[in-house]
């Protein structure tokens, strides 16, 4: 990865089945310093039976414009023939292609295109020959988990393991499938449960709220991989626009994330390269209280804290005090390194 936190940017279906409208996100997305764009591989009849019935949010953002999940996906669909146009795009212009695939011809397509990553849905993560056949690809795999459990994740790990995959090349996206996700249900202390629970792995978070904080909190949380949807107009009509963020929101939170991801730093608790130069100005040294005269012994009450650093440290106030003065002080004069190897 280029950068620490993988940021990918999630068109999704949100071109409408538009070609020239891919191509605009794609250019939306190089924009916004994203890492990646990914959209979703399928044929409709595939994967979709005339039975499955739209989603609640899909029925309230298409305003009952289909009466099913197929007669919706047709519209979708982008052809193969598009995707590898769509892929030599983002090749030319130094974006990651991804595209989650829904279907076994999908995956077959897709395996001809280097993808850095194959992205599993969490729709799919109870498919038992997807994940087979999606493990035997012995590629990196980033996983949302959207309505899982810890049990059905770790199946689905056990799948992708047993199927050639290394866990090592299993990123897990904590994740919830409602659009737009209730703040109260996003839950990302459950990262941390993901992390512990599942050694080896890298975690991120696929984000469904409405805005950026959550995605940037995420960041600040350790995660690896950030997945957001995002559409060129919030108002075009289509099941995913309402929960997307528009191409300045995602060059938002795209910066803000780099800047987490710079603010993160090392772990290492030492001074940084830009304070150091103000030691001096806000630490203090041990001054004389009043004037001091030779001979005379430092004590609680001749001696005194005060800016500037530049001399003797206060933590050596106990090596300081009852040592005698080598030299005469007048009131806030530095006491002189010297005077820590003198006697009593």
């Amino acid at each position: 990865m280029k950068n620490k936190i993988y940021i990918i940017a999630e068109a999704g279906v949100n071109h409408n089945g538009s070609f020239k409208q891919a191509v605009k996100l794609i250019d939306a997305a190089v924009r916004a310093k994203a890492d990646a764009i990914k959209f979703q591989t399928f044929i409709a009849e595939e994967c979709i039976s005339k039975n499955a019935e739209l989603a609640a949010y899909q029925q309230i953002n298409i305003k009952n414009k289909f009466n099913n999940q197929l007669d919706m996906l047709r519209q979708l669909e982008l052809s193969f023939d598009q995707f590898r146009e769509l892929n030599d795009l983002c090749l030319k212009t130094g974006i990651d292609f991804l595209s989650t695939p829904f279907d076994f011809k999908s995956i077959d397509f897709l395996s001809l295109i280097d993808m850095t990553f194959w992205k599993i849905p969490s729709g799919e993560i109870n498919n038992l020959p997807y994940l087979r056949k999606i493990g035997s690809l012995e590629k990196k795999i980033i996983m949302s988990t959207g309505m899982a459990t810890l049990g059905e994740i770790e199946s689905a790990i056990e799948i992708l393991e047993t199927a050639g995959t290394l866990r090592s090349n299993i990123i897990i996206l904590h994740c919830n499938t409602e659009y737009p996700t209730p703040m109260q249900d996003v839950n990302l202390k459950a990262m941390k449960t993901i992390k512990y629970a599942f050694p080896g792995t890298g975690v991120g978070y696929s984000d469904h709220t409405l805005g950026i904080e959550i995605p940037i909190a995420a960041a600040a949380m350790g995660a690896v991989v950030i997945e957001k949807h995002f559409t060129l107009d919030k108002t075009l009509p289509g099941p995913d626009h309402k929960a997307s963020l528009n191409p300045e929101e995602l060059a938002a939170m795209v910066k803000a994330v780099r800047n987490i991801e710079k603010a993160l730093g090392n772990g290492i608790k030492q001074p940084s390269p830009s304070e150091l130069k103000n030691i001096y100005a806000a630490r203090k040294s041990i001054v004389a209280a009043r004037d001091i005269k030779i001979g005379e012994k430092f004590t609680d009450d001749n001696l005194t804290v005060k800016r500037p650093g530049t001399g003797i440290s206060p933590i050596k106030w106990d090596e300081i005090t009852g040592k005698t003065a080598i030299g005469n002080y007048s009131r806030d004069d530095l006491i002189r390194v010297s005077e820590l190897n003198s006697s009593a």
